[in-house]
């Protein structure tokens, strides 16, 4: 299964096989003290770094290697 990019650079939608795909976490504060968490997947194809942002149930469900 490969799993859809949006490559800036190409201005287009590319595949990357999934096992090419890793997870990862952003977390940050925000101004009230509150933790924000933001799941993402990443890649590197074709010399360019590729971030997708996903849903924690889409996340979770991904059996790829968390950065």
């Amino acid at each position: 299964m490969d799993v859809q990019f949006y490559s800036v650079k190409d201005k287009k939608m590319v595949s990357v096989p999934m096992n090419m795909v890793k997870k990862t976490k952003y977390e940050r504060t925000t101004k009230d003290g509150k933790t924000q968490v933001r799941y993402a997947f990443k890649a590197v194809f074709n010399g360019l770094k590729l971030t997708k942002f996903a849903n924690k149930a889409d996340w979770d469900k991904a059996s790829v290697p968390e950065v």
